[in-house]
């Protein structure tokens, strides 16, 4: 079964468009706090499952964390349970700071996180 993926760059010109895709982080909140793409909620991997209603299923959702395992793994299961919308960000965040990307304190989304 295979997942959808996006590059770097072609998620920096999904999120100039009308209708940005939205942007789940997947890490730690060490991780988090390291760095986030602007705009995007955290999530950790293992309450994916727990928070599955509140995922949209008709807009894109792209997830990410450092390097794309495991957000590919959250797609995976996402995939699995009918989830089509879940894109994950190939090359996680280590790509898009390496492509010149903007990269945020995360700090701001740990508040609401779980």
């Amino acid at each position: 079964m295979l997942i959808n993926e996006i590059s770097s760059q072609e998620l920096a010109e999904m999120m100039q468009g009308d209708e940005p895709p939205r942007l789940v982080d997947v890490r730690s909140a060490a991780e988090v706090m390291q760095g986030a793409l602007a705009n995007a909620e955290h999530m950790v991997m293992h309450v994916v499952p727990l928070k599955m209603q509140e995922l949209e299923k008709d807009k894109p959702i792209v997830f990410y964390c450092r390097t794309g395992a495991r957000s590919a793994q959250v797609c995976y299961f996402l995939k699995q349970q009918g989830i089509d919308n879940a894109i994950n960000l190939r090359g996680g965040i280590m790509d898009w700071a390496r492509n010149g990307y903007e990269v945020v304190r995360g700090d701001y989304m740990l508040s609401e996180a779980v």
